[in-house]
């Protein structure tokens, strides 16, 4: 899966010389958390989080009025706040790359480029959809999650027991750090789904229906 079939199209954005309030504004009207900054040229020129803007509002303990405070925050740009260096992926990059970028970074959102113009993004929301797609968590089945030699052969083992009791895959995962597999199986019931995987699996570590 790449970012182009996860990544939401035609982003909102905001100029360098928008006021905080204005891009607070955009924020809470289109439920965002970022948005890239585009310059005059409509390239990218940062990107602004909602912490950034945050951060510029006054403290609470502050004694000016709130025309003051008010006055004062229209006075300050987006340009001001904004993260300038910013990461970005390829419409062809990986999900799984674009999701380490956000961990190793963190950071909640990337920008996806084509050569230098913004089309798209892709965020953290998008990669928690992924991860439900990957566990089928709006499918229906039994979940199994257990321990097994992750070697060559193995899985084809395991999916031709699973294939035997009239089951199918709807969700698989495996963890080589864990040893463990994850999956979700339909059309049989746990005790079968069980009984026909106990001679390939070292440990049933959890199961449940869902």
């Amino acid at each position: 899966m790449l970012v182009r079939d996860k990544m939401s199209r035609f982003p909102i954005t905001t100029q360098p010389d928008a006021s905080v309030p204005d891009a607070l504004k955009i924020m809470q009207g289109s439920k965002v958390r970022q948005l890239p900054v585009l310059d005059d040229k409509g390239e990218l020129a940062g990107i602004v989080s909602l912490t950034d803007l945050f951060r510029a509002l006054p403290s609470p303990a502050s004694s000016l009025s709130q025309w003051e405070v008010d006055y004062l925050l229209d006075k300050i740009k987006v340009e001001t706040v904004m993260t300038r260096e910013v990461v970005t992926v390829a419409e062809d990059t990986a999900v799984e790359e674009a999701g380490r970028l956000l961990v190793d970074r963190k950071i909640s959102g990337l920008p996806v480029m084509r050569d230098s113009e913004l089309v798209g993004m892709i965020t953290e929301s998008d990669l928690f959809s992924i991860l439900m797609d990957v566990f089928g968590a709006r499918q229906s089945g039994v979940r199994v999650t257990a321990r097994m030699p992750l070697v060559k052969g193995g899985l084809a083992k395991l999916s031709a027991a699973i294939a035997e009791t009239g089951g199918y895959f709807v969700a698989f995962a495996e963890s080589m750090e864990l040893g463990t597999v994850t999956f979700k199986v339909d059309d049989v019931d746990e005790a079968t789904l069980l009984k026909a995987i106990k001679p390939i699996v070292d440990e049933v570590v959890d199961v449940r229906g869902a």
